[in-house]
């Protein structure tokens, strides 16, 4: 059908690496243009603004399997032009055979991938801005990104890193991307990680953490190690609950509560008998030292790699729930 799509949640990568159709940025700004909008699975809770970014002209079709959630917040802020309570693949695949020789408009599409192109130029940008004593969080990301595998699965466990990570990572396949749901939920990274682990045993398994919910699973080294389960956790280490101090510090003026420290998560890892490595300040070469983790995690090690890293504006307004 050619229809542009904006993926959210553990969706993400159900398109794989580089689909024409997945659009990764700028979804209020194709909202706002849509003239036709199909919620595919998506409630309308603070992610879109209630149903606000919703434009009011636009046919709203919206497909869930439970009802509450079909229904969330209508009535208020936005209205579903048709409202289906079913199964969103079953549906998808039904539209695709009654709308067998209809396509998206391929300018319209053309211009979401030029918005996108853009964006995408922007947040490169971003990242080759030096940070002051330490790494830029957006060029570590992009460093990783190219020495994930095909079969990588990614467990995102953390705030504001992990946000961060959500527009620069490219899941490379359906379920391969694992997050703690739309409320972030910390905590998840190391049981999340063991179930893909025993799912997928052939997986090259990757956490990816948040300095502060790191602390929350990471004992669970100690299991991996002990089952011979090797897993990657790479840690963005910013000495702070930056995604909490983001919204804090301007209405509040201080970061009380917000404050961490460069703990030492690698020295942490190799206590429960798994590889550290540290991404420190001194260490030039990035790619180098994940290049080194995978090095260590292809003899059958558990690895934790703990990266030092500046801060960013990349997410500035964003919101702490």
């Amino acid at each position: 059908m050619g229809i542009p799509c904006f993926l959210g949640g553990m969706a993400r990568g159900i398109l794989g690496k580089n689909s024409p159709l997945h659009i990764r940025h700028e979804r209020s700004r194709a909202l706002k243009e849509a003239d036709l909008v199909i919620l595919a699975g998506t409630s309308c809770d603070f992610r879109l603004s209630y149903g606000r970014v919703l434009p009011r002209k636009a046919v709203i079709i919206a497909v869930n399997r439970d009802k509450i959630q079909l229904y969330m917040n209508s009535d208020i802020f936005w209205k579903p032009s048709v409202a289906i309570q079913g199964d969103v693949g079953s549906f998808i695949q039904e539209l695709s055979l009654n709308l067998a020789g209809y396509k998206c408009n391929d300018d319209w599409l053309e211009k979401l991938k030029e918005n996108e192109r853009l964006k995408e130029e922007a947040i490169i940008k971003m990242s080759e801005q030096p940070s002051p004593d330490y790494h830029n969080p957006l060029k570590v990301l992009y460093e990783l990104e190219k020495v994930l595998p095909d079969n990588a699965i990614l467990v995102a466990d953390g705030g504001d890193f992990v946000g961060t990570a959500a527009n620069i990572l490219r899941p490379r396949g359906p379920l391969q991307w694992l997050d703690p749901g739309p409320f972030g939920t910390l905590g998840v990274g190391g049981g999340f990680a063991l179930g893909a682990k025993l799912c997928r045993p052939d997986a090259q398994v990757w956490i990816v953490y948040g300095d502060g919910s790191c602390a929350f699973s990471i004992a669970e080294m100690d299991t991996f190690v002990r089952h011979k389960l090797p897993v990657l956790a790479l840690v963005g280490n910013d000495a702070a609950w930056t995604q909490i101090a983001r919204e804090q510090v301007p209405i509040f003026g201080t970061s009380v509560a917000c404050n961490l420290a460069y703990t030492n998560y690698h020295d942490v890892a190799i206590g429960y008998g798994a590889k550290g490595v540290l991404i420190s300040s001194n260490t030039e070469d990035i790619a180098k030292a994940l290049t080194q983790a995978n090095h260590i995690y292809a003899q059958g090690n558990s690895v934790l790699i703990n990266v030092l890293i500046g801060k960013s504006k990349f997410r500035e307004g964003s919101i702490a729930v």
